[in-house]
């Protein structure tokens, strides 16, 4: 990983965890938009490492919601 992707990768990682932390899902593009008056490369990799954090989570969310459902249809009786 080249210097560049690792920096919009933890300042990704670092904005997520904020975002969580004071309940502003938006935040992000306040990030970007401080880092694109400076660094139009840097924006943009930032943006898609977000972007890419994000969907990857709520794809694993819904991985474990399905497979929750799964075993709860499944495990009508499971001391048999």
């Amino acid at each position: 990983m080249d210097d560049l992707q690792k920096m919009a990768s933890e300042l990704a990682a670092e904005c997520i965890a904020v975002q969580k932390e004071i309940g502003d899902e938006r935040l992000f593009i306040q990030v970007a938009s401080v880092l694109g008056a400076s660094s139009q490369t840097l924006e943009e990799a930032f943006l898609t490492n977000v972007r890419t954090k994000m969907a990857a989570e709520k794809a694993r969310a819904f991985l474990v919601e399905t497979l929750r459902v799964h075993r709860a249809s499944t495990d009508t009786n499971p001391h048999t």
